[in-house]
């Protein structure tokens, strides 16, 4: 979802169909991995991917993908 642009944890619920509460803890860990930055907006947080992490982790499942 964060690929299409930055959201919210409302945002992020409505769009997976996931409670608040397993939303948050997974984006809790996608944080601690680097793969996910959020900024305070006001109450709530906003969720964006981590453009360098995803390069790298691009980067590390391409070595180990068989070619096709």
């Amino acid at each position: 979802m964060l690929v299409t642009g930055p959201k919210n944890v409302t945002a992020i619920c409505r769009g997976l169909g996931l409670r608040q509460p397993n939303a948050s803890h997974h984006l809790g860990l996608l944080r601690m991995g680097r793969l996910v930055i959020g900024t305070r907006k006001g109450k709530s947080v906003v969720y964006v991917t981590d453009a360098a992490c995803m390069k790298e982790l691009a980067a590390g499942i391409a070595k180990v993908t068989p070619k096709k």
